[in-house]
């Protein structure tokens, strides 16, 4: 499963087909962002080379996904904010480690789009004073599950920014293999 989006491109930098020098600063932002939330480490120290290797490797994978990964980070302020949707297929395992989740992740409420219901945690706060904020939208289709994951680095300023990734997280929607016009007695029917 293929997914898209509408993103403000007032608002938003796609990370996802950025390639080169153009971009290099988000890239470069949502990359140290997205492994702080992974797994507190920062980039590795070392040659100029060897950041720009990465950052020129990360959106090559988010592009060999092919709609299954893309990452966005704030326009006027790439520290600020980096927005990552995903899609996986919904195993067992998936299943099971969702269950298994932290008691502090059910304070979840009820959050519709195209997509149909979904649920949104919003953590400006978390636990540890170490972990950055970040806000959770999720979507279970039944086969798949369709995660937009927000990290923020400012714990101030982040709540702030919880209406515009409202909107980036409706702006998501399922890419269909199918264009228009190709069956006419394929049936389409909005999930909402």
């Amino acid at each position: 499963m293929r997914i898209v989006s509408s993103a403000d491109p007032q608002l938003w930098i796609p990370v996802t087909d950025s390639f080169g020098w153009k971009g290099r600063r988000h890239r470069k932002a949502a990359i140290r962002m997205l492994m702080m939330q992974a797994g507190g480490a920062a980039l590795p120290r070392g040659t100029k080379v060897g950041a720009w290797a990465l950052s020129q490797l990360a959106p090559a994978m988010m592009k060999r996904a092919n709609g299954r990964v893309l990452v966005w980070t704030w326009k006027a302020d790439p520290e600020l904010v980096v927005a990552m949707a995903t899609t996986q297929e919904l195993t067992n395992d998936v299943r099971r480690a969702r269950a298994m989740m932290p008691i502090e992740y059910d304070d979840t409420e009820t959050f519709t789009s195209t997509l149909g219901a979904g649920e949104k945690l919003v953590m400006s706060l978390p636990p540890d004073p170490k972990s950055p904020p970040f806000a959770t939208y999720t979507w279970d289709t039944g086969s798949h599950l369709i995660t937009v994951t927000a990290v923020g680095g400012d714990r101030e300023r982040f709540g702030t920014l919880i209406p515009a990734l409202d909107d980036l997280a409706r702006s998501i929607r399922i890419a269909d293999d199918l264009t228009g016009g190709e069956s006419p007695d394929v049936l389409r029917i909005d999930p909402a």
